[in-house]
C-alpha cells in the first residue's frame, strides 16, 4: 500500500451551488426563508393535530407524523447546507456525513411507509365508509405508525453500516449540496458495487411496495368514485384524495429519478436541481397541499384563533385590580 493510499480521507468539501458572493446571499436568503416557512407549516401542522381533539382520527395522525418526518429531512439538510454559503473550507466529516445520510433516508423512507398507510385510510374511508372506524382502529394505526418507524428506522442503518467497508483515500470534493450517497460512493478507493447495489435493492423494494398499495389503493378509489350518483358526492372524494395523490406523485418521481435511474445516465446538475425538489420544496410544500385543500384542518387553525382573540380580549376587558 503506497503511502497515498494510507493516508484516509476523514473529511469532505461539500462544493454546494456556486462560488459567486452576490449568488450565495441571494440563495441563502431564498433557502433560509424556505426552511423558516417548512419549519412553521410542518410542526404548526402536528402542533394543531395534537391540540385539536376532533382530528385524532388515523388521516390526521398518518398527516401529523408525515409533517414531522419532512421537518426531520429538512433539519437533517439545510442547517449545514446555509452554513456552507458563508464557510471558507465547507468542510464536513464522515461521521457528519453519515450523520446526514441516516436522518434523510429515515424520513424518506418513513415518508414512503406513511403515504402508502395514508393511502390506504383514504381507501378504506371512500370504499368502505360505514366500515371505516371498525377496519382503521386504533390498533391498525398503531401498528401502521410502528411498521413505518421500524421500516425508516432499520433502511438508512443498512446503508450507514455499509459505508463502513468503504475507505476514502483519494479526492474528497463531493459535487453536491449535502452528502449524498451516490456521491459520496465516487469518493471510495474500494469498489462500492455491493453498496449501490443494496441502494438498489432496498430503494427499489421500498418505492415498489409502497407504490403499490398507493397504486390499488387509488384505483379501487376511482372505481367506487365513478360508480357514485352524486355529482357532490364524487367531487368531494376527489378532492379529497387529490392532495394526497399530488405529494404521492411528486415525492415518489424525483427519488425513483435520482436513486434507481441506470448510472449511465445520471447527470449531477439534473440529480442536484431534483434533490432540491424532494429535501426542501415538498417538505415546504406539503402542509400547504394538505391544510388548504382540507375544510377540517381550515376550521380547526380559525377556532383556535377564535379562541384566543378571545381569550385576549378577555384580559384586556377585565378590570385592573387595586
Amino acid at each position: 500500500m503506497t503511502e497515498d493510499n494510507q493516508s484516509m480521507t476523514t473529511e469532505f468539501i461539500l462544493t454546494g451551488f456556486t462560488d459567486r458572493q452576490e449568488l450565495k446571499i441571494l440563495l441563502f436568503v431564498m433557502f433560509f426563508a424556505i426552511y423558516l416557512i417548512t419549519m412553521v407549516g410542518n410542526l404548526g401542522l402536528v402542533a394543531l393535530i395534537y391540540m385539536e381533539h376532533h382530528l385524532h382520527t388515523s388521516m390526521y395522525i398518518f398527516l401529523g407524523n408525515l409533517a414531522l418526518m419532512d421537518s426531520c429531512c429538512s433539519c437533517a439538510i439545510t442547517p449545514k447546507m446555509l452554513e456552507n454559503f458563508f464557510s471558507k473550507d465547507r468542510m464536513i466529516s464522515l461521521y457528519e456525513c453519515m450523520a446526514q445520510l441516516y436522518f434523510l433516508c429515515l424520513a424518506e423512507t418513513t415518508d414512503c411507509f406513511l403515504l402508502a398507510a395514508m393511502a390506504y385510510d383514504r381507501y378504506v374511508a371512500i370504499c368502505s365508509p360505514l366500515q371505516y372506524h371498525t377496519r382503521m382502529s386504533k390498533k391498525l394505526c398503531i401498528q401502521m405508525l410502528s411498521g413505518a418507524y421500524i421500516g425508516g428506522s432499520l433502511h438508512p442503518t443498512i446503508h450507514v453500516g455499509f459505508l463502513f467497508r468503504l475507505t476514502f483515500c483519494g479526492s474528497h470534493q463531493i459535487n453536491h449540496f449535502f452528502c449524498d450517497i451516490f456521491p459520496l460512493y465516487k469518493l471510495s478507493c474500494v469498489d462500492p458495487y455491493i453498496n449501490k447495489l443494496m441502494v438498489f435493492i432496498f430503494v427499489g423494494s421500498i418505492a415498489a411496495f409502497s407504490m403499490t398499495i398507493v397504486i390499488i389503493s387509488y384505483l379501487c378509489i376511482l372505481y367506487t368514485i365513478f360508480k357514485m350518483k352524486s355529482k357532490e358526492g364524487r367531487g368531494k372524494a376527489l378532492s379529497t384524495c387529490a392532495s394526497h395523490f399530488l405529494s404521492v406523485s411528486m415525492f415518489s418521481g424525483s427519488l425513483l429519478f435520482v436513486y434507481i435511474q441506470p448510472s449511465s445516465v445520471k447527470k449531477e446538475n439534473k440529480n442536484t436541481i431534483v434533490s432540491i425538489f424532494y429535501t426542501l420544496i415538498i417538505p415546504l410544500i406539503n402542509p400547504f397541499i394538505y391544510s388548504l385543500r382540507n375544510k377540517e384542518v381550515i376550521n380547526a387553525v380559525k377556532r383556535i384563533m377564535k379562541n384566543k382573540s378571545w381569550n385576549i380580549l378577555k384580559q384586556i376587558s377585565a378590570p385592573v385590580s387595586n
